[in-house]
């Protein structure tokens, strides 16, 4: 409910302002999948190290439409954290401030559904940049690759308890790994599984 209040809330303040489009309905055919790479997995504190989208339209993942931003060089990079999106100081040079790189990401993003994996997470840390800045939080709908995967699992499968690994979800869809916690790789290969649960869906239904 507080999140409910707090778009419409959002919607009222930014209807006459330049990002008042993302807050309409969207009615084209497209998908965006995201990812970003963190310092943590503290959402209260984890700052972005990069951000990428990649265009999902009808069956096909558009990897020649795809966004991959790669950020300044957040205060809190440790070298636990470089062990696993292997992003590195010097990786970082020349990287985008978070206004520019949250500026870019809503353009490409527009007000298409998002798709992620675990996706409450990727919006928690968008979220807590983008609102002081913009005044908002991301209002799009959203898919969670995840969540969808356990819901059909458990529906044709209930005696099978899932495993929630990412490498693990791909390899039971029959989906590649592509470029593992990279941010580009991992929007990429969430857009993958999702169009593979979408067709085992559409099969699921043919068969009942």
């Amino acid at each position: 409910m507080l999140k409910v209040l707090r778009r419409v809330a959002d919607r009222r303040r930014q209807a006459d302002g330049y990002y008042a489009w993302l807050f309409q309905p969207y009615t084209g055919d497209e998908l965006v999948a995201i990812d970003s790479e963190t310092t943590g997995l503290d959402t209260r504190s984890a700052e972005l190290v990069s951000l990428a989208a990649v265009k999902i339209r009808g069956d096909r993942v558009l990897a020649s439409e795809s966004l991959d931003l790669r950020l300044q060089r957040p205060a809190s990079l440790s070298g636990d954290s470089i062990c696993i999106h292997g992003l590195r100081g010097i990786d970082l040079e020349g990287g985008e401030s978070i206004e520019t790189a949250l500026s870019r990401f809503l353009e490409f993003i527009g007000n298409r559904p998002l798709v992620g994996w675990c996706l409450d997470f990727d919006l928690a840390i968008i979220n807590r940049e983008l609102r002081p800045r913009f005044g908002f939080d991301l209002p799009n709908a959203g898919i969670d690759v995840a969540h969808t995967y356990v819901r059909q699992l458990r529906r044709s499968h209930p005696e099978i308890e899932p495993g929630l690994r990412f490498e693990q979800v791909a390899g039971a869809l029959g989906v590649p790994v592509m470029g593992r916690h990279t941010a580009l790789g991992d929007a990429v290969t969430t857009a993958l599984m999702y169009l593979r649960l979408e067709r085992g869906a559409m099969l699921a239904k043919r068969t009942s």
